[in-house]
């Protein structure tokens, strides 16, 4: 295991470029093997997560090649087999080839997917909506066989907005005969990504972004291409580290409406943020003022910012509020900020943050890729040396955070645990 170390307190300046976002591209990739022939995606970020996905890719056959942000995918000599449990659990995302492989093939087998512990994700609703275009479902032990003779068109309503359902779905549906209406569908910018690739290689969709998508299935992919959006999520975090130590740090190559549930938050409490295109520009202000949060689906307050976020908040005057919605165990890191000498307590899903509250460096744990991003925040505001451990998280999210940091003035490095083999 690796652990990341800062020595913190260094003000930011120059430009941190935003890498293609991993959400969409952990959902583009395995949508990709819908291709009869080949498909291209750029903007492709190099983190773990991408790796773990080319290593399904390689063992269903996929002849992948990988340059500099893009990712050519063969499915000429691809076959359709059992994922394994070793690599299907390295990251939650690994599901998306169960929609993917029932529109190609009819048929998947693999195990429940892994990821980070932020609560119960559940996956019924993808699997509520495979049986509703005609799936049968079987589950052995943690495997789950998924079959069907042919998929046939159906309205699919979601209890809940779930990204990774209405993805999940609408890739199934896209071979599926006739029409599929998905309501209360997540409108994440990721999804209308992911639907943009998949009309490019053939599909009729329609609707994405809104809460009603419809699907008109057709019987051939072919070649495809596309480019991942900005990363919404690295964007915010690196804007966060901005308005707290920022000297005219740009954080560029984003979309300013992806992230406005974020910025509208920074500038209640007083942040010096500046938006101009496609860049963003922060500065240190003495005094930020508390505000409230409460996460919910977008255009809501994303839940993967809320972790940073409440770092920010720290260094607010006054008492804030931050109620999670989304996931119950995404207040993992409070733990840790409570031991560099933030003042949080928390009851249910609602976390109370009176600040401002010097920190000061500490041994850490990234328990999850978010709490991590969170802890790096909080380490480079820190006095002294902050260690983190567990920063295998964190690399699973972030491209180049080490270089990228850096560049701007960070003192920051990872290094092996020297203590891992005792």
């Amino acid at each position: 295991m690796k652990r990341m170390i800062i020595n913190g307190n260094k003000k930011l300046n120059g430009t941190i470029r935003i890498s293609g976002a991993k959400n969409s591209a952990v959902a583009i990739i395995p949508a990709a093997i819908l291709t009869e022939t080949e498909a291209t995606i750029c903007n492709v970020p190099e983190i773990s997560d991408i790796e773990s996905l080319e290593e399904i890719l390689k063992f269903l056959d996929v002849d992948v090649k990988r340059a500099t942000e893009t990712i050519v995918i063969n499915t000429k000599k691809m076959k359709n087999k059992v994922i394994p449990a070793e690599i299907s659990n390295k990251l939650r995302a690994s599901y998306y080839f169960m929609g993917a492989l029932l529109a190609k093939y009819k048929k998947v087998e693999m195990h429940f997917p892994g990821g980070c512990k932020i609560g119960k994700r559940p996956i019924n609703l993808h699997l509520e909506g495979f049986k509703k275009l005609g799936a049968t479902i079987e589950e052995d032990g943690d495997k789950y066989i998924i079959t069907a003779d042919k998929l046939i068109g159906s309205n699919i309503y979601l209890d809940v907005a779930s990204v990774g359902a209405t993805i999940n779905l609408m890739i199934a549906a896209t071979k599926a005969e006739g029409l599929t209406t998905i309501e209360n569908a997540a409108r994440e910018p990721e999804i209308v990504n992911v639907a943009t690739f998949l009309n490019n290689m053939g599909a009729d969709i329609t609707g994405a972004g809104t809460s009603i998508i419809k699907i008109k299935g057709v019987e051939h992919l072919t070649k495809g291409f596309t480019e991942i959006i900005p990363d919404r999520i690295e964007a915010g975090t690196y804007t966060i580290m901005g308005a707290l130590l920022g000297e005219d740090l740009k954080v560029s190559n984003i979309i300013p409406e992806h992230i406005e549930s974020l910025t509208s938050k920074l500038e209640a409490a007083g942040a010096n943020i500046k938006i101009e295109d496609d860049t963003l520009t922060c500065n240190q202000v003495k005094k930020l003022n508390a505000v409230n949060i409460k996460t919910y689906y977008y255009p809501g307050f994303a839940t993967d910012l809320q972790q940073p976020f409440s770092v920010f908040l720290t260094q607010c005057s006054g008492k804030s509020k931050v109620e999670e919605t989304i996931y119950e165990n995404r207040f993992m890191h409070i733990e840790y900020l409570n031991k560099m000498g933030a003042n949080i307590t928390t009851k249910d899903r609602i976390a109370t943050i009176n600040g401002p509250t010097p920190l000061k460096g500490e041994d850490v744990v990234a328990t999850d890729l978010r709490a991590g991003a969170a802890l790096v925040i909080a380490g480079l505001i820190a006095e002294g040396t902050t260690v983190i451990e567990e920063v295998e998280h964190i690399l699973r999210g972030y491209e180049g955070i080490i270089e990228k940091l850096t560049n701007v003035g960070a003192d920051i490095k990872i290094e092996e645990n020297p203590c891992q083999n005792e």
